[in-house]
């Protein structure tokens, strides 16, 4: 059985075949991964030990002490936070292999192809299609809200292959190329100035069906999976005590006295206390998590940052005063990945408030946690036995 010691020695191992100094940047990343020090709880051979998950923070720190490069999670988050657990219980073992050694060293970058103009909140009712045609399928329609698409290389996607049984039934989940002709890339311009978001329009793409995720019609289940691991990945992201935005109007308060008014004072002590409670709910989700699968509780932890993001920062605007008006630059511009504390107070309150939409909106988050953690009534739907083809639109 693989314990800490046996972790420590492991990760000693590695850093004494590869120094970090002396190795490079991605053959150390690539080196870790067969070592099955990549994540620890994953099968041997996919970049783990089957060791418990909580042990992953032996090896990380181990690395971190020696100075080792880490695989920039902020930049192939999805990959990490959704793809890979997706692929790790539905793919075949030949996705395995090829899939997830590039997704976590960043070779390769994933994207989340899920949300359309017409079925965001209500993603049951995406609209994309996917024909069989022989070995393949076809697939054609629009995406929408997609992150890091100008970066990636490949996207987990459901599209509809059934029209005539009820709109959760008939989705199936695949993995597009993003190479692949017919898959056409353009940004989303944001209140930021940035385009972090891009359409994706899906043209007559063929998809062989070797790159299907779990059964025909079953992607809705497959998604569960994909979505419960986001709002985990979303809002339980671990961060150090004052860490994330609280740590950056903290800091200006100790630092700009001649800012300070009663009433800010008060609303600042509520939103520290608040942001260190939801830090430790994150650790305990963690935990459970080192326990089994993610589920519902993820809801809440999402909901949980999006609301605190949005009022931390509004309160950074008003205790920077005139200051808190001014932006630093609104240039087009297609980043690798969202900076919440390396931009200015602006960017933040602008940005924080995407974080009520993306990976499912506070609304819906709501209705989750009514539902399936406080077992409350479910909300009366009319469609769940009408053919999505009959549904109104």
């Amino acid at each position: 059985m693989t314990d800490a010691a046996e972790l420590r020695r492991r990760t000693r191992a590695l850093l004494d075949a590869h120094p970090p100094a002396a190795t490079d940047r991605r053959d150390f990343l690539r080196s870790r991964f067969d070592a099955g020090l990549a994540w620890v709880h994953y099968p041997q051979g996919l970049g783990g030990l089957g060791a418990p998950r909580s042990l992953q923070a032996v090896v990380d720190a181990e690395l971190a002490a020696a100075g080792a490069p880490d695989n920039d999670p902020r930049r192939i988050g999805i990959g990490l936070g959704m793809a890979a657990p997706t692929i790790l219980q539905y793919g075949t073992d030949e996705q395995r292999r090829r899939l997830l050694r590039p997704l976590w060293t960043g070779e390769e970058v994933w994207c989340q192809l899920f949300s359309e103009p017409g079925a965001g909140s209500d993603l049951a009712a995406l609209g994309t299609r996917a024909v069989r045609e022989g070995a393949d399928w076809i697939v054609n329609g629009q995406k929408v809200w997609t992150s890091s698409a100008h970066l990636a290389r490949w996207a987990i996607l459901i599209a509809r292959t059934d029209p005539d049984v009820p709109k959760h039934r008939g989705i199936t989940y695949f993995v597009c190329d993003m190479t692949d002709p017919g898959v056409e890339v353009r940004p989303l311009r944001q209140i930021t100035g940035e385009a972090e978001f891009n359409e994706v329009f899906l043209t007559d793409v063929r998809i062989p069906d070797s790159r299907r995720l779990g059964a025909i019609g079953d992607g809705w289940r497959v998604a569960q999976t994909t979505l419960n691991n986001e709002r985990v990945a979303i809002g339980g992201t671990p961060v150090p005590r004052e860490g994330g935005m609280i740590g950056k109007v903290a800091a200006t308060w100790r630092e700009r006295p001649e800012l300070r008014t009663h009433d800010l004072h008060q609303r600042l002590l509520g939103l520290w206390v608040e942001a260190e409670v939801a830090r430790l709910t994150g650790v305990r989700l963690r935990q459970q998590l080192a326990a089994g699968q993610p589920g519902p509780e993820g809801a809440g932890m999402k909901l949980g940052f999006a609301r605190l993001n949005q009022e931390i920062s509004g309160l950074e605007v008003e205790l920077l005063g005139e200051e808190g008006l001014l932006y630093d630059d609104w240039t087009l511009r297609r980043p690798e990945l969202v900076d919440f504390t390396g931009r200015d107070a602006g960017y933040r309150y602008l940005r924080s408030k995407g974080n009520s939409i993306e990976g499912g909106t506070s609304e819906v988050l709501l209705n989750i946690v009514a539902e399936r953690v406080l077992g409350l009534p479910a909300e009366p739907r009319t469609d769940k036995d009408v053919a999505w083809k009959d549904l109104a639109r």
